[in-house]
């Protein structure tokens, strides 16, 4: 094993050893502790939780109706009970760092290529989405910004993707978790200012509460149950978290914090904004916004907050990936700058391309979010403990969960494909 120091703790990774190596072995994994903090790593996992998706809940509401609400609940109480399966699996061996590693635990290499595969693309698509968001919300406050730079006429919505993404870039740069952690704080305050302030709007700025809404649309169910899934998108960070923290028997409460904080305010969100607007509630509920009035622009404007707090976090897993791969090869500063530099201007290119934030949002939650944050940790776990194996309620309970994900998956990513397909 080689323990790399990671600015205040270390990752460990696997490399082919001898018999003679093991005593050596667990003296690096007594290196790889962590030294953030319970509250730290509650920022941490609250920032992760706690993203765009509480600007989406109140679409997903209304595409599913007011008796799709319940599956909200469902949805958070599964992949708590998954986070907590990755959290078995990290204990069973400790030299187990990351989710790939859990991945290779089950099922080899194989394993850690597939859990690599869904992990990266959902953060990388996450990460790509806040960009979107930032552009749409800007855009809207500035509806006739635009530049002309070589006879080329750049739209605004362009523009400040290009200027967000180079505000982001210095907090990607960034690998210490405890510093993230003070990041992170930012984004857990702004999610609770954007939820008081539309409720403002609501109660004060004459937009009101009198929308009844559907009762049920079974056509939209997939859409609802797919933002629903990508609100709880975060499971690939858990073990980032977990490895940084001090005291790792503390990190199911950590876990528990997070779930009920962040369930509580999508929940109150999407009653909130479904009832300001009904069914006219666009895909990020900041865009129905009148943009005049004083609460509504602190909405919006924190809203462009959340992005500059999050994406680092998003991305920190992707970013260890590639350069615990090309450590052998340098171990130079600069060459890790161009690496983060590069993914963030990738996510900008990407954001680009496909501008629809509600459409991308779906299809996340449905393919990527369901299978990282659903279906690997419950497959991971059984194999793993051997649960498989025999009979009893936990193993039916994993299984049945499986084939939920599985079903969701299905019929959520169908969805949202063919409603891209119809914007393109």
């Amino acid at each position: 094993m080689e323990a790399v120091p990671r600015d205040g703790y270390s990752i460990t990774i696997p490399l082919l050893v001898d018999n003679d190596e093991k005593e050596q072995d667990k003296l690096c994994v007594k290196e790889a502790e962590g030294n953030t903090s319970f509250f730290k790593t509650c920022f941490n996992g609250l920032n992760a939780l706690s993203g765009v998706g509480i600007l989406s809940v109140p679409y997903a509401l209304s595409s599913g109706g007011w008796l799709s609400l319940p599956l909200l609940f469902v949805i958070a109480a599964v992949t708590f009970y998954t986070g907590l399966l990755i959290k078995r699996c990290m204990d069973v061996d400790p030299h187990v760092r990351s989710y790939p590693d859990i991945g290779e635990l089950a099922f080899g290499n194989k394993g850690r290529m597939v859990v690599s595969v869904f992990m990266n693309m959902e953060l990388y698509l996450v990460a790509t989405g806040f960009l979107i968001l930032e552009g749409d919300n800007l855009q809207n406050l500035w509806p006739g910004v635009g530049v002309e730079i070589a006879g080329v006429p750049i739209g605004g919505k362009q523009m400040f993707v290009v200027i967000v993404a180079l505000v982001i870039l210095p907090t990607v740069w960034l690998s210490n978790m405890n510093v993230l952690s003070f990041i992170s704080a930012s984004g857990v305050l702004a999610s609770v200012i954007i939820l008081g302030s539309i409720v403002w709007a609501g109660a004060h700025d004459g937009i009101g509460f009198e929308q009844k809404g559907t009762l049920l649309n079974w056509k939209g169910i997939p859409t609802a149950v797919s933002l629903y899934a990508f609100c709880y998108c975060a499971h690939p960070v858990f073990p980032t978290l977990y490895t940084s923290m001090e005291n790792k028997k503390q990190f199911s409460k950590v876990l528990l914090v997070c779930f009920l904080f962040c369930t509580v305010t999508y929940a109150s969100m999407a009653v909130a904004g479904f009832l300001m607007f009904g069914s006219n509630v666009q895909s990020q509920i900041t865009l129905n916004l009148p943009t005049k009035t004083f609460s509504s622009k602190v909405a919006i404007y924190t809203t462009l907050v959340n992005p500059v707090a999050k994406y680092a976090l998003m991305v920190t897993p992707i970013v260890n990936a590639i350069e615990n791969r090309f450590r052998a090869y340098y171990s130079k500063k600069p060459i890790s700058f161009l690496i983060r530099s590069t993914l963030v201007m990738s996510t900008v290119v990407v954001a680009l391309s496909i501008p629809f934030f509600g459409d991308l949002m779906s299809l996340v939650g449905a393919f990527l979010s369901v299978t990282a944050s659903i279906i690997l940790p419950c497959l991971c776990y059984l194999k793993i403990s051997g649960t498989y194996r025999r009979l009893g309620f936990e193993p039916i309970v994993i299984e049945f969960i499986v084939l939920l994900g599985i079903a969701i998956v299905i019929v959520g990513t169908y969805t949202s494909v063919l409603e891209i397909l119809g914007h393109l």
